[in-house]
């Protein structure tokens, strides 16, 4: 564990500090803090900066109530610079973007696979429930409720062990029509992706320190 007196601030008293979506992992602003700004931060739980153009603390939030609720801040190892994960209230970009990180100097380059995200396939999934489109199989499913939900998942169950048995492929296959149809069943149940990554967190934790007691 660090202290404050720890870290190395530059010639202005400063350190940077690059603020991170808990949930998410994007980078979603670059602001610097003096002492009196990380104090602040650790007391409160919420990101205080230092604004090097109006020379004043600037408590994230406090006139746009979009505030940064601080879970976790790491330094690297030079400790001159903070990494401070957070959940947000709202866009952290004054132009009222999540991220003030929008604009491509050199794009990257990406398989369609690459783009793919759970959460960006969850979204959809919530999109099709609250409007359903006609002709999408999501739309259909919610339209039949959460018996038609269940039988999906019950016979896509099946299909991962029966695969499982037989190749490598097909079992990837089966496991990811599985893993959809969960997810559907998530959103027809308002569960969030976060709330089984909580759980299974949880679970993580239990784990260690059962093995922590057999040690003993």
């Amino acid at each position: 564990m660090l202290n404050v007196e720890d870290l190395k601030f530059n010639s202005h008293g400063l350190i940077p500090a690059i603020v991170i979506d808990d949930d998410s992992g994007e980078v979603l602003m670059l602001a610097y803090m003096n002492q009196e700004s990380l104090k602040i931060s650790l007391e409160k739980k919420l990101t205080c900066f230092w604004s090097r153009s109006r020379g004043e603390l600037w408590l994230k939030g406090a006139t746009s109530g979009n505030y940064q609720h601080i879970k976790e801040i790491k330094a690297d190892c030079d400790r001159d610079t903070l990494l401070i994960y957070v959940k947000p209230d709202g866009p952290a970009c004054h132009l009222g973007n999540h991220s003030c990180f929008v604009d491509d100097l050199l794009p990257r380059e990406q398989e369609q696979h690459e783009k793919f995200t759970l959460c960006g396939l969850m979204d959809l999934i919530k999109g099709r429930k609250l409007e359903k489109v006609e002709g999408s199989y999501t739309s259909y499913l919610f339209e039949k409720g959460l018996d038609k939900i269940l039988k999906k998942i019950g016979e896509e169950s099946s299909e991962v062990i029966i695969a499982a048995k037989n190749d490598k492929q097909e079992t990837i296959y089966e496991i990811s029509d599985l893993i959809y149809h969960l997810l559907v069943l998530m959103a027809e149940k308002n569960i969030e992706i976060k709330d089984i990554l909580k759980e299974l967190g949880s679970r993580h934790v239990i784990d260690k320190k059962v093995k922590q007691e057999k040690m003993v």
